[in-house]
């Protein structure tokens, strides 16, 4: 009998159109006007539902499935990523080739960001037909909950970005940051406490300044070759040595958890490494071959995620608990990724 209503309702509404937009109008303000809890204030059951994990809440009904998605609910932390055309005449166009997205890690999908704003408009270079075989540096951070875009080339070899771009993921707004004093096609960039830092030079690679306990770690270039290293303090305005074990140990890929804990990919041999300060030592927490090539990391809420070698994976490693556990995220198709960054997710105020 089920099965009989369900197939007069679709082919109705299909010969119909405005009767299908009735019912599916009908269908969300039944959902809207559907209580959390029956027999609760909707303010009450939130206080409840906050104690339940949303991958549960999502599963179970429609209603409490929209909640994990409102502002009125703490958000989960997902997968941002700046991601390129696989598509070689994409990357040398002169339009914008890179393109931002949000892995949700309850419903497993890619969303696609809003575009940024169009004035002024965003011209950036990837790849130039002189310079086949690198990429041009586009550089992202993360800081106070937002994805922020600092440093790029534009078409004509100059700097193309004089203010720096922010999104918001709570408003699913881009905005701009104050102008910079010199805008920069790369530089030495990160954030401590909530603030960002920009450090630019004599250099032709763009440097990752990793925030931790109030400092600003970085290297003079990337891969497994012997570096140079500079630690920032930014309470003291001073800059220091880098550790010997520190330096002599970082080989790959560095990010921190909640500028607390610095985790390593030795890209070489695809060991996964956590910093100790005391020991000052590189600490083996687990190897894979899926790491083997890493380009970049990002770290928070318990995990290490990674851009494999092909740049069109992202594994994700579960470093809460040992043994760690890992699985793989495929990038959208077409797409490779150029950056990630662990934010809080988007609001869905549609959904």
């Amino acid at each position: 009998m089920a099965n009989s209503i369900q197939t007069f309702t679709t082919d109705t509404a299909t010969k119909h159109p405005s009767k299908r937009r009735k019912l599916t109008t009908d269908q969300h303000q039944n959902h809207q006007e559907q209580p959390l809890i029956p027999g609760l204030p909707d303010h009450v059951a939130q206080l409840c539902l906050s104690l339940v994990h949303p991958s549960t809440l999502y599963s179970v009904c429609h209603s409490w499935r929209r909640l994990i998605y409102s502002l009125s609910c703490p958000p989960f932390l997902s997968l941002y990523a700046v991601l390129s055309s696989t598509n070689i005449n994409h990357r040398l166009s002169n339009n914008n080739p890179i393109q931002s997205f949000n892995f949700d890690p309850i419903s497993s999908k890619w969303d696609s960001l809003p575009p940024p704003p169009r004035d002024p408009p965003l011209h950036l270079l990837l790849r130039h037909p002189c310079f086949i075989s690198r990429d041009l540096p586009i550089q992202s951070i993360s800081a106070c909950g937002r994805l922020i875009l600092i440093a790029a080339t534009s078409h004509n070899f100059s700097p193309a970005l004089s203010r720096p771009l922010v999104f918001n993921p709570l408003s699913g707004v881009w905005g701009f940051g104050p102008p910079l004093t010199t805008p920069r096609r790369w530089c030495a960039a990160g954030s401590a406490k909530d603030t960002v830092y920009v450090a630019s030079g004599i250099g032709s690679q763009a440097i990752d300044a990793v925030g931790w306990r109030g400092k600003l770690c970085m290297v003079n270039m990337k891969g497994d070759a012997p570096k140079e290293g500079l630690v920032y303090d930014t309470e003291k305005d001073a800059w220091e040595n880098m550790p010997d074990g520190m330096l002599a140990g970082w080989r790959g890929p560095v990010a921190s958890m909640d500028e607390e804990t610095m985790f390593m990919v030795d890209e070489a041999r695809g060991v996964l490494r956590k910093y100790d300060p005391e020991e000052d030592y590189w600490e083996h927490m687990m190897e894979s071959e899926r790491l083997v090539g890493a380009q970049k990391i990002a770290a928070g809420g318990g995990r290490v995620c990674v851009i494999r070698g092909c740049r069109t994976e992202i594994v994700v490693l579960d470093v809460a608990a040992l043994p760690v556990k890992q699985w793989v995220v495929k990038t959208p198709p077409g797409f490779e990724a150029l950056a990630i960054h662990i934010l809080p997710r988007m609001s869905r105020p549609d959904f």
